[in-house]
């Protein structure tokens, strides 16, 4: 405890300085997980100095990550997932073939290492920083990497907050439509309810809800993403194929919270301090990994992953809304 403690605690003054940051933004512009990884990145230089931090920081980026993951699984229903998943789950398969499969062969042409085309495609097609930030462990990716991804995510929520509304409004899109598309062609939920509620009320309240839902890819993702790690490690560090060696258990912890709150064992009084407890400790995680991340790193990674990010991002815009018009829910 000793040893964690400095860099715990580092990490969690970073986490209220950007829970504070961004409650004097306006609408909440940038989200606080976006702010304590560059305040993080920003400090990098200055408290990387003392080895003393270095424990508490691994164990915050790693362990307490994962207890967030678990804890975020109590704001999910299945009944929820049901109800939206059937007017939803058309959109949110495309787009997640797009964001992966081209990905990976764009991220190819461009020269970009897998793991970091991958980040770039989670954070894109499931749930921004929340998804970079449970995959990451799983592909054993850089601390620069995953910087990166969410630095690309976030360029680009920047812009849709400002344009999706403005489009929404320009196509004439009803509510539904606009929310479908909305909760799952934006990435990070910040941005979600952001340019949701900008559109209208309801539009908000159903981008909000699919994307919740969307949440929920992270569990084949990461099953199928521990897979491929396990077959792409060396011969002399791989083990006969065991699954038990390597999924990742705390997505468990994920799936019981969620069933959990499906039967209503947890109260909406303890479900919102927890929703909250799971946001605040994701918040530290981030801040954890943007003091471990160098700005150096990063540059060698050059221009081309945000191409990158850019490509796929408008690409799943694109698929979102043609998906839409062949089910009948956009018309001209």
């Amino acid at each position: 405890m000793k040893k964690i403690l400095p860099g715990l605690l580092l990490a969690f003054t970073i986490a209220v300085l950007a829970s504070l940051v961004e409650t004097l933004l306006p609408m909440h512009l940038i989200g606080r997980a976006i702010l304590a990884l560059f305040i993080g990145i920003l400090l990098h230089p200055y408290m990387m100095r003392n080895d003393r931090y270095i424990p508490g920081l691994a164990f915050t980026s790693k362990k307490l990550l994962k207890f967030a993951i678990i804890l975020m699984g109590s704001t999910l229903s299945i009944s929820v997932i049901f109800n939206v998943g059937k007017l939803s789950l058309n959109v949110m398969i495309f787009t997640l073939l797009t964001c992966f499969l081209g990905g990976y062969i764009i991220g190819k042409m461009f020269g970009i290492d897998w793991r970091l085309s991958s980040l770039i495609s989670a954070g894109t097609g499931i749930c921004g920083g929340s998804a970079i930030a449970a995959l990451s462990p799983v592909i054993k990716a850089k601390d620069a990497d995953v910087s990166y991804a969410l630095s690309t995510t976030f360029i680009f929520d920047m812009l849709m907050i400002l344009l999706f509304p403005i489009m929404g409004q320009w196509l004439g899109l009803s509510d539904i439509a606009y929310g479908l598309w909305t909760g799952t062609a934006v990435n990070d939920t910040s941005s979600v309810v952001a340019a949701g509620y900008a559109f209208s009320e309801q539009a908000g309240n159903f981008a909000t809800t699919v994307k919740l839902t969307r949440t929920l890819a992270i569990i084949p993702t990461i099953l199928v993403f521990s897979w491929v790690q396990h077959r792409i490690e060396p011969t002399s560090q791989r083990m006969k194929f065991n699954l038990t060696a390597i999924f990742p258990w705390f997505i468990l912890g994920f799936i019981l919270m969620a069933l959990l709150n499906t039967i209503g064992f947890i109260p909406i009084q303890i479900q919102s301090v927890l929703q909250s407890f799971s946001q605040f400790l994701m918040v530290m995680a981030l801040s954890a990994i943007g003091l471990r991340t160098s700005l150096r790193d990063v540059k060698q990674s050059g221009t081309k992953p945000f191409i990158l990010g850019f490509i796929i991002s408008a690409l799943v815009v694109i698929v979102a809304f043609l998906v839409e018009m062949a089910m009948g829910l956009i018309t001209f």
